[in-house]
């Protein structure tokens, strides 16, 4: 087929901002090319009514947001395509995957960010809602772009795994490029929202901790560390995923406090979270995949661009090679909009986007919604 431009929306856990990407994509063989990529950064007001909406907001609160939400993807979809010089006419859809403001593996999913206000002010179809079908296939909704790992990132010779460090932190095994057979994926706990929570608490006007500074000052408060890798989700078997439901601003909180309580100081309170995600990681890897030593572990997200983070998380895999995502591919920043771009397109085509492996579900379901132009 003749290749079409799409553009894929995201905006993670991690609260940064939207992310939307131009993408290439075509069916024989099955490829999306990165075309263009843009980051919008939410503003702290912007940020603050999401955390609070998802933490106490009643049903007005969470309406609002939709539209609000809506209109935030489509003016991002708008901005990329005007400094790319593309025309909206010139784009076959848009793939949104929202904003989550909860996650219940296996029981519930929602995402914001209303795919007819996408339709209506940038005059293409929509493809939205990708987790919803999972869940109803008694799946957890989650990890969703592990298939995109497997059929875009795979090694073509040997296994890869594929680390992206959001908000939460999920890795991929691809045994092979294009090969699904013995693939696995799972979420390993927290990736940045519990150090960029610590952060917060710690000094309110910063957005997280830059360049992993008050990490590499402070030294993790061993007992605390103990306690928080106690945490039954840890020791639970893939499928699984989580959210900031469990890891959010109240377990930050408590995570500070702990600290404290000890006789800790502050950068002793972010250098702990920040040994939670390195050590999750790790152990997730260890634990759950049959992965062999040379296999590479390929990183992207924001967790990627913590200098400290990435030493701390080099050292504790080694020897395994690790490997920044744009050493192979492109920016990194730009995986996961450009992996719902792809998911997106699977759904038009009428294809499964989820790997049942990964999120639990009874088979290969196509994914999402479709909203009209």
């Amino acid at each position: 087929m003749t290749p079409i431009l799409a553009v894929g929306v995201m905006s993670g856990t991690s609260l940064d901002g939207v992310s939307t990407a131009l993408v290439q994509l075509t069916d024989d063989p099955l490829e999306a090319r990165l075309v263009a990529f843009r980051q919008d950064a939410y503003a702290a007001a912007e940020r603050g009514q999401i955390i609070e909406a998802i933490a106490r907001g009643g049903s007005r609160d969470l309406a609002l947001l939709h539209v609000a939400l809506g209109e935030r993807f489509a003016g991002a979809v708008l901005q990329l395509l005007a400094a790319a010089k593309v025309a909206p006419r010139e784009v076959a859809f848009v793939a949104s995957h929202g904003q989550t403001v909860w996650h219940e593996p296996g029981r519930a999913t929602l995402q914001l960010g209303d795919p007819a206000v996408i339709a209506e002010r940038v005059g293409v179809r929509v493809v939205s809602d990708f987790r919803a079908r999972d869940v109803a296939a008694g799946g957890q909704g989650a990890p969703l772009v592990p298939l995109a790992d497997v059929l875009l990132f795979g090694h073509p010779e040997r296994g890869r795994l594929l680390l992206n460090i959001g908000g939460m932190a999920n890795v991929t095994y691809a045994p092979r490029l294009g090969v699904t057979e013995g693939a696995l994926a799972f979420d390993t706990g927290p990736g940045v929202a519990v150090v960029d929570a610590v952060t917060r608490r710690i000094d309110p006007a910063a957005r997280f901790d830059l360049d992993g500074e008050r990490a590499r000052r402070g030294k993790p408060a061993r007992k605390v560390l103990e306690a928080l890798l106690a945490d039954s989700y840890f020791a639970a078997p893939p499928p699984k995923s989580t959210g900031r439901e469990h890891f959010g601003p109240d377990y930050a909180a408590r995570l500070v406090d702990d600290v404290k309580r000890g006789g800790g100081s502050d950068n002793d309170a972010v250098a702990t979270a920040t040994a939670l995600t390195v050590e999750t990681i790790a152990r997730g890897i260890e634990r759950w995949i049959r992965a062999g030593p040379e296999d590479e572990l390929v990183m992207s997200g924001g967790g990627a661009r913590n200098p400290w983070l990435v030493e701390q998380l080099a050292a504790r895999v080694a020897p395994r090679p690790l490997v920044p995502f744009e050493r192979l591919f492109f920016d990194g920043e730009a995986k996961e909009a450009l992996a719902f771009a792809f998911l997106g397109f699977l759904t038009t085509l009428g294809k499964p986007g989820n790997l049942p492996p990964a999120t639990g579900a009874r088979g290969p379901r196509v994914l999402g919604r479709i909203t009209p132009a």
